[in-house]
This record gives C-alpha cells, structure tokens and sequence, in this order.
C-alpha cells in the first residue's frame, strides 16, 4: 500500500510522490468525507437534533483522521526513513511536531 520514494525534492520545494494505489485510496476516502460534510450541512439546514449531528461530525473527524494516519505511515516509512540516511536529523523535529499537532484533534 505505501510507495517506496514518498518525497522528493523539486528544486527548494519537497512534493509528495504516492502509488497510484495509495493516492486513489486516499483520493476516495476524501470524496466520501466530503460527501459526508455535505450530509452534515444539510442536517444542519434541516435543524436536525444537535446530538444526531455531532455524531456525524465525530464519524468525519475519524475518517480524516484515517487518511492522516496513511500519509503518516508513508512518511516515516520512506520519507523519513531516507532523510535519515542522508543525516538530515531535523527531520525527526518535523515528525515531533507534525505529531503533537495530529493529537491535539
């Protein structure tokens, strides 16, 4: 499921480069979550019951949050993998801090 050269380097700017498979993964994921805040802007318009609603905004905050743990799971198995090997360090202060800010939702 994960690509083997996650990030490269284009000039000053670092670019992601996913699997087909993996992109079309997330790319599908992404499309359900966005189909799901539509669906939880129309209970809203409908007045639909608070907690109802919150339980769908709770099932959209998990599925992103999926497709936060498959971008993660790549990174530190390539991306930061291979930095490391190239004794880029600072790399593993991204990673901290990247994740501090995943678990702060």
């Amino acid at each position: 499921m994960l690509d083997s050269s996650c990030c490269n380097e284009e000039g000053n700017q670092r670019k992601s480069h996913h699997s087909d498979k993996v992109k079309n993964n997330m790319i599908t994921r992404l499309n359900r979550i966005e189909g799901q805040i539509r669906g939880i802007k129309g209970l809203i318009e409908k007045d639909t019951y608070c907690d109802d609603v919150i339980h769908q905004i709770s099932a959209t905050q998990s599925a992103l949050n999926s497709v936060a743990k498959i971008l993660l799971e790549g990174h530190m198995k390539s991306c930061v993998v291979e930095r490391i090997q190239e004794g880029d360090l600072e790399v593993l202060d991204e990673v901290l801090v990247t994740i501090q800010k995943l678990m702060k939702k």
